[in-house]
């Protein structure tokens, strides 16, 4: 996959998540004020985790030394051609975290959720944090976009050659 629909590929990766971010973020906000959730405890801030998947040296090398001869069209050769597709679809592996930063303490013994002390646990959500994040998201939005339109240009004028 080493042609220009390959940078289509990788930049739609990045235009999911960003999105997912920025989906996590609107999440977070709405949920900031929330001291009870269905598990008990004051709602949690999420996180995206991003890794990038590196390839497989290993299936490589044995896909080249080995050749079998198939009893059948679909019967070994096709297994390569999916495990090979389903590698070059992924470049990023994205999920979702839960922040393990403690509650927010906040004194305010009229709360129904004020614990013996008369502090409520609030969500370890930061508004600033969260629209710092928001702008990050939006910039890396914006720069797979800018590389998407590169790349259409690019393309075109090719064909134009």
């Amino acid at each position: 996959m080493d042609n220009i629909f390959s940078i289509f590929h990788i930049s739609g990766q990045g235009l999911s998540v960003q999105r997912l971010r920025l989906k996590t973020v609107a999440k977070n906000i709405a949920n900031a004020e929330v001291t009870k959730t269905q598990n008990g405890g004051p709602y949690r801030r999420e996180v995206v985790i991003v890794r990038a998947i590196e390839p497989q040296p290993f299936m490589e090398h044995l896909k080249t030394q080995i050749a079998l001869v198939t009893s059948r069209s679909g019967h070994f050769n096709d297994f390569w051609t999916q495990q090979r597709d389903q590698q070059a679809d992924l470049t990023l592996r994205s999920r979702i975290a839960k922040d393990a930063s403690p509650p927010r303490l906040v004194y305010d013994p009229t709360h129904p959720d004020a614990n013996a002390e008369g502090y409520v646990a609030y969500p370890n959500v930061n508004i600033v944090t969260e629209m710092v994040e928001m702008i990050a998201a939006e910039r890396g939005f914006q720069a797979n976009t800018a590389v998407l339109t590169a790349t259409k240009n690019i393309a075109r004028e090719a064909i134009e050659i």
